[in-house]
């Protein structure tokens, strides 16, 4: 010390500190306060930017406090370098996780909002998250007076012998980077695996893409695995899609009239069951002469693949109904199976002597 601690100095201390503590408390209210005003408002970055700023600002105002407090104090020299160097690790290793906040929140607000991005997928907010905690790291060592080349040059080497053994992680990793920027896959996007998987897809992470099937089940599938299979995807590029219904009428029907009604069964389904297209034009196509029945095809519209089970339970009972109503008759097959009398020796087994009541054969006419 350069000279003794008297009272005055504790109390000026004190109340650089109390300041500091009142200064965290307002701001913390006033944050608050801006953020419910931000929930308010269409663009969600805003609250993004105020969580931020809800973590760092408060312990700002105490670090002030604090390094208030030690310049009032009659300190020596090299405590006050320690107490700043304390001071200074807190604030970068503070501003370091609301950075890493701010950055991924953003990153996860942009690519909700703009289409053809991966929405939920997290590959990028984790990669975005990792690279500004170790920027942080790296500046809390250069104020520490630590070298970083070293460190860099040791990572280095031994990022080649874990990139070496991690092989298959890095696969993954890159086939996920791949597949996101590629936009051959999104999350919500309804696909379907040549190995027979499919549902909706949930997330992509660094390493894996979860599916959800339409039975709530997950099915998770390695980055590496889904770029090199055979995979179709029905969200793209058109969430809407055409389904086929097959039918069949007899041949004594009116073609023509079995079109009209046909087509007015399909107006009525696109126009009042939820997940078709109202603007869908009715399309029956008459293809085949078949052993009963003349066959045709139906193509409905719906909004997305998990729609045409409702649109195809709702639109083959309402196309009974208005067939059996205006007569027209939906044939089954019918097969004639002849049997011809004969007969069937069925012969005993030799060297066994028959018991009573049997005989040596049975004959059926």
């Amino acid at each position: 010390m350069n000279r003794a601690v008297t009272l005055d100095d504790f109390v000026l201390a004190g109340i650089a500190l109390a300041a500091g503590l009142v200064a965290a408390f307002l701001s913390r209210g006033l944050l608050r306060w801006l953020a419910k005003h931000a929930k308010r408002t269409r663009w969600s970055g805003d609250d993004v930017v105020v969580d931020a700023l809800r973590s760092v600002v408060p312990w700002a105002a105490i670090a002030g406090g604090v390094e208030a407090a030690a310049v009032l104090l009659p300190l020596t020299r090299t405590i006050q370098h320690h107490v700043n160097q304390v001071l200074t690790v807190w604030l970068i290793f503070v501003v370091t996780i609301a950075a890493a906040r701010l950055v991924a929140g953003l990153v996860r607000t942009v690519t909700q909002s703009r289409s053809g991005v991966a929405g939920s997928a997290t590959i990028f907010v984790n990669i975005t998250r990792i690279l500004v905690l170790a920027i942080g790291f790296l500046v809390v060592l250069q104020t520490l007076g630590i070298s970083i080349a070293p460190l860099l040059t040791a990572l280095g080497v031994g990022g080649l012998a874990v990139a070496l053994a991690l092989q298959d992680t890095l696969a993954n990793l890159f086939a996920g980077i791949h597949i996101l920027a590629s936009k051959t896959v999104q999350p919500g996007d309804y696909i379907r695996l040549s190995s027979g998987e499919e549902g909706y897809v949930v997330d992509i992470n660094w390493r894996q893409t979860t599916v959800r099937q339409l039975s709530n089940n997950l099915v998770v599938i390695p980055n590496g695995e889904l770029a090199r299979t055979n995979m179709t995807n029905f969200t793209r590029p058109e969430q809407k899609l055409t389904i086929l219904v097959q039918a069949g009428v007899g041949y004594d029907s009116d073609l023509d009239h079995v079109e009209r009604v046909t087509a007015e069964v399909i107006n009525e389904v696109m126009t009042k069951v939820t997940g078709a297209v109202p603007e869908h034009q009715p399309a029956i196509r008459f293809h085949t002469f078949g052993d009963s029945r003349i066959d045709f095809t139906i193509i409905l519209g719906v909004g997305e693949f998990s729609d045409q089970f409702r649109i195809k339970h709702e639109f083959i009972k309402r196309l009974h109904r208005r067939y059996r109503e205006e007569g027209i008759r939906i044939p089954s097959p019918t097969r004639t199976v002849a049997l011809q009398q004969g007969s069937v020796v069925i012969p005993q087994q030799r060297g066994a002597e028959p018991k009573p009541g049997e005989v040596d054969s049975a004959r059926l006419d």
